[in-house]
């Protein structure tokens, strides 16, 4: 699995990530001989509903991650565009990870696209989307979103 910052001391900051740090990270990860890799994913890159992505948007993303995001996104892209083995999934959860909702098992995936405005979900529950991949793998060479919406539940 690859939860990884670009941050190597507390000096650097979200406006001062190594823009490479996620290439790196991805091309050591995809080389390196295991069968299949999670990643955990950013928000920031998802697209809205007129394809552009979160990131771009200023109302809706500060303007001072834009750096971070950027780099992680690079890293995204280095994967999409490997076409080599490990089998590998990054999961996104949605920007409102909520530390106030218990753990419920229960979630909903998609695919690129930023979930619907009610999408939230407990800190617990992306641990038991990326668990429940590792076990039964069912989303392979993709990026997909993991969130809850209150008028929707199940896996």
């Amino acid at each position: 699995m690859h939860a990884v910052s670009p941050f190597s001391g507390p000096e650097r900051g979200f406006a001062d990530p190594d823009p490479e740090f996620f290439v790196k990270a991805a091309d050591a990860l995809l080389g390196s001989g295991v069968p299949r890799l999670l990643f955990i994913g950013l928000f920031a890159d998802l697209v809205d509903a007129v394809g552009r992505p979160v990131l771009e948007d200023p109302s809706r993303f500060p303007a001072h991650i834009v750096p971070f995001a950027r780099a992680h996104t690079a890293g995204l892209e280095r994967l999409r565009a490997a076409r080599t083995a490990p089998d590998r999934l990054m999961l996104t959860p949605p920007a409102a990870l909520d530390p106030g909702l218990p753990r419920t098992g229960r979630y909903r995936t998609g695919g690129d696209t930023v979930p619907p405005d009610d999408a939230s979900l407990s800190y617990a529950d992306p641990a038991v989307a990326v668990l429940d991949e590792a076990e039964r793998p069912r989303h392979h060479r993709t990026r997909i979103s993991a969130f809850n919406r209150a008028d929707t539940a199940g896996t």
